[in-house]
């Protein structure tokens, strides 16, 4: 098991794939291939929507400093 901790300031969205690829890994090695499924599909939500805000005027380098909800 792999402990990281997470800096708030200056990571942007990198943790969030790393978290995701981590529980799609956990959950290929421990029989939960649905899991693994929507871990995977949350992976491709997640560098679309990264993606897409990095492209919007006035975002030269979105960091992701700010929060969705």
């Amino acid at each position: 098991m792999r402990i990281i901790l997470y800096a708030g300031a200056g990571m942007g969205h990198d943790w969030i794939f790393e978290v995701l690829g981590d529980l799609r890994d956990y959950a290929l090695a421990n029989g939960l291939p649905a899991v693994a499924a929507k871990a995977e599909e949350t992976l491709a939500v997640a560098r679309a929507e990264v993606a897409a805000q990095r492209d919007l005027p006035g975002n030269g380098n979105a960091s992701g400093g700010g929060r969705a909800h």
